[in-house]
Formats: structure tokens, sequence, C-alpha cells
């Protein structure tokens, strides 16, 4: 009887892989990896030749079947493209099936892109709430951080770089203008960590590009008055995109904006960064 590996691996920096992840890699007779292309190059890098087998969202219903086939002959390790399987990525199922057939599943713990973040955010991880991938359409996006926007929890977020900003737009109109940490490409060579206000990272971010892991401070009550809601910010942008047709200067329509509807400035400067941005797509 084999047994499951669930092995972390690098989510940038090869360097990061520990010793034990490379020895079991190289030690199991079979590798499910979501990307066999991606989980290849690793295994050039540390001149291992360990047969591989694709298992992912698109094929877990029929590559499970071979999987339990393969533990019942000899171990098999579980990897993701990057970080740790199961976070946000495929074989909770695999995991889930090798444990209920007896077979012993053991944690190759490695590097997190979540824990990665909070660690650089600067904010409390005493106690937080992962999110993972927010829905795609911003109707469903608002309403799942609506659940979230009185809670004192710090949230983390995974993001696809061209979501990123209609995201930033949405924390805006839900949690207020908190602390946010874009924590883009980490451990790879362009990685960069921005702190600074949501409506900062909206201005800040023109044309993202790799992983993002978001981490936005949790709701502070004694902090006074809460944040716009969505209903605020969409007649913001309304009268902004107005402003802005009638040849208004960026200072003058921020500044009505921000007056007449009693929003702090920077809040109004990121949606009129915004409304440009989709108005120049």
């Amino acid at each position: 009887m084999g047994t499951l590996y669930v092995v972390g691996t690098p989510i940038g920096n090869l360097e990061d892989l520990t010793l034990r992840a490379a020895r079991v890699l190289a030690e199991v007779s079979l590798i499910a990896a979501e990307d066999t292309r991606v989980t290849r190059r690793l295994l050039n890098h540390l001149g291992v030749r360990v047969p591989l087998l694709s298992y992912n969202a698109h094929n877990a219903v029929e590559r499970l079947p071979k999987l339990m086939d393969a533990l019942a002959s000899g171990d098999v390790a579980l990897v993701s493209d990057a970080g740790t399987p199961a976070v946000s990525d495929p074989g909770a199922d695999l995991v889930a099936r090798a444990a209920a057939a007896g077979f012993p599943v053991e944690v190759v713990p490695g590097v997190s892109a979540l824990t990665a973040a909070l660690s650089v955010s600067g904010f409390s991880a005493d106690d937080f709430v992962f999110l993972g991938f927010l829905p795609r359409r911003s109707k469903d996006r608002r309403a799942r951080l609506r659940e979230f926007s009185g809670s004192p929890q710090t949230l983390a977020i995974f993001e696809a770089p061209h979501r990123l900003r209609a995201s930033l737009v949405d924390l805006l109109a839900e949690l207020g203008d908190r602390q946010v940490a874009v924590c883009r490409e980490l451990t790879k060579l362009h990685e960069e960590v921005f702190h600074g206000l949501i409506s900062q990272a909206i201005e800040h971010f023109q044309a993202p590009r790799g992983e993002l892991v978001l981490v936005v401070r949790g709701s502070e009550p004694s902090a006074g008055k809460p944040g716009p809601g969505a209903a605020a910010i969409e007649e913001a942008s309304t009268r902004l995109e107005r402003l802005r047709e009638s040849g208004v200067r960026s200072r003058d329509a921020v500044a009505q904006v921000a007056a007449a509807m009693e929003l702090p400035r920077n809040t109004v400067y990121g949606l009129w960064v915004e409304t440009g941005r989709r108005n120049r797509g």
C-alpha cells in the first residue's frame, strides 16, 4: 500500500523548495500534477525523472481511479503548479478519496502564497478570512464582500491581474477606503508589495501582471464614520463621468464631488482614475 504525499512547491523562487520535498518527489512512483509541463520544469531543475500524470479540475473525475490504482502499488505525490495543493487548487477530492480508502496521507509543507502575503502585509493574521478567488461578476463579487463589511478580521483574496482594478473598486464600494496590501509576483523577479489605501491601489495598478494576493485590513468599529456604500460609489462615479464629459479638470471634479457627497478626496480620486480607465477601454 502506497502513501499519498501532498507536496508544497515553490511559488516562484526554486530555492524555496524544501529538502524533504525534493527527496519525496525523487522517491515516489508517480506525481499527480496540475500541469505536467510546469512540474516537469521543476523536476528538470532537480534532475529527477519520475512519471507524471496530469490531475486538475478538468480531468479529476477521469484521473481519480487511475491515481487510486497507482496508490495501491506505490507512493504518489500530489503537487499544484505553485504553492500548497488543495488551497484554491485541485487536490481535495484525491486527498479525501485516498484517506477514505485507508491510504496514508502525509503533508510535505512548503510555500503558500496565502501565508507569504499575510506575513508581509503588516496586518494581524491572528484572525483572518481567506476568500480565495472572488466571483467574476461585479454584482456577485460585491455581495460576497458585503458579508464581511463589518468584520474585524483581516481578509485575504486571490485575484487575477485582469480583474484586479475592478475588484479594488468593488472593495472600495463595499468596505470603504481601508488599508490594503497588494502582493504581486511574490518570490519572483518582479516581486512587488504595495501598501496603502484601496483608492491609492486603484491609481497605482494601471496594467498589472502576474499572480496577486490582496490582504485587506479588517473593519475598525472605533474608526468613526463608515466608508461609502455601493450606492454612493455608483453615484460619485456617475457625477465624475458627467464632469469629465464637460471638460472639468481632475482636481476640480474630485473636489466638487467630494464636497457635495461628503466623501474622502482620496476615495473620489480613485474613482476618477477608474472612470477614466473605463472610458479609454
